[in-house]
């Protein structure tokens, strides 16, 4: 395993990404690459491969690469792949979920929600049970881990219920891709979203949606956009091995060499262990502290944990995130709206003493403050 760097002159970002990435993510960045060019081109087609690679779904689904954020990829996949008279059922459980919804309403496809506390996960009888009172759904789609808190949601559970019912499962994994387990020949979905700047440590630029292959094929005429029509840009590329418009070359080129750095590490297995164990030192450290987590251990992903703010009138999220950030990590403010809370993500380039770090200056920032009541 590559060794992996605690002190650096940029502050360490501890956040759901962009996140920190390592030096020789970021030289991969250096060159300057011809959209049309052959060698970019077999790029592209290589990273697609090992993409796909990770969920098992080289014979059973497409990867296809989008330009721009996670949330272009999750809109292109909603706009490509449920029919225009389709019916979306969204699971929510926090602020992804709604933005999921958000993006039903805006591209006119009919859609019903069902919404759980941010501290509750779906359940696959929820499902089952909103499934059978309507017919009309056509597919549903879920947060696997929702970023808003880092609660995880019961996937493979959830989606035997979908597929159960005969309906098609979207799976937003923005933020579990390549940390969390997930295999396309035994969690059966129509399309899984993910990003370069999330868990295998890329930088931000490009979504992707590995898109099952029937239901991809079938998609013609559904977008509601040129550049978001997942059915086209797969044809495309197919077709000629370019992108249909400038590629985020850059992008591409630091999230291959990311790649090679994911499978030198151990793929999968070593990136959650390592996570893992980001986030249980986290947890750990920031007990002693008297900082509570929002979540139960049992639903907690190890992704990015949301702590309860201390209760103390001296304590201010700004003033507390820039003298943390002075000390050389950047954290992230909360994103619920009933209690106060701030966030602190346990993925990017950064090891157990990385967080060991975090934690001591969280708790010299809060000496400083006087923060006492916590």
């Amino acid at each position: 395993m590559n060794s992996i760097t605690t002190v650096q002159p940029d502050p360490i970002l501890l956040t759901p990404g962009p996140l920190t990435t390592s030096l020789r993510t970021r030289q991969a960045m250096m060159v300057d690459w011809g959209s049309w060019d052959d060698k970019f081109n077999e790029l592209t087609a290589s990273l697609c491969y090992q993409l796909l690679d990770i969920v098992n779904g080289t014979n059973s689904h497409r990867c296809v690469p989008l330009q721009g954020s996670g949330t272009f990829a999750v809109e292109a996949a909603i706009g490509t792949l449920v029919p225009r008279n389709g019916k979306v059922l969204v699971l929510i459980n926090g602020a992804y979920g709604k933005r999921l919804a958000k993006i039903c309403e805006v591209l006119g496809r009919s859609y019903s929600t069902f919404e759980t506390a941010e501290d509750e996960p779906t359940t696959a009888a929820d499902v089952d049970r909103l499934l059978a009172a309507d017919p009309a759904i056509t597919h549903v789609a879920l947060i696997h881990c929702e970023t808003s808190t880092g609660i995880l949601n019961p996937l493979e559970e959830i989606a035997k219920v979908i597929a159960g019912h005969g309906k098609r499962l979207i799976i937003d994994a923005m933020s579990s891709f390549g940390a969390l387990p997930i295999d396309a020949q035994t969690v059966p979905f129509d399309a899984l979203i993910a990003a370069s700047g999330k868990c295998l440590e890329g930088v931000p630029g490009m979504g992707f949606v590995f898109a099952r292959n029937e239901s991809l094929a079938a998609a013609a005429g559904n977008s509601h956009s040129l550049a978001m029509d997942l059915h086209d840009q797969y044809t495309y590329m197919a077709k000629t091995g370019q992108w249909r418009f400038t590629p985020p070359t850059h992008v591409v080129a630091a999230l291959h060499e990311a790649l090679l750095q994911y499978n030198l590490e151990g793929g999968l297995p070593a990136r959650l262990k390592r996570y893992a164990k980001n986030c249980q030192t986290l947890l750990d450290e920031m007990a002693k502290l008297g900082l509570r987590s929002f979540l139960p251990e049992s639903i907690q992903a190890p992704i990015i944990v949301t702590f309860h703010a201390p209760r103390d009138p001296r304590y201010q999220f700004r003033g507390f995130y820039e003298r943390v950030k002075a000390k050389g990590f950047i954290l992230y403010p909360g994103k619920l709206t009933q209690v106060e809370t701030f966030r602190v993500g346990c993925i990017g380039h950064v090891n157990d003493s990385g967080m060991r770090a975090a934690v001591a200056a969280i708790a010299e920032v809060l000496e400083e403050m006087e923060v006492v009541e916590i």
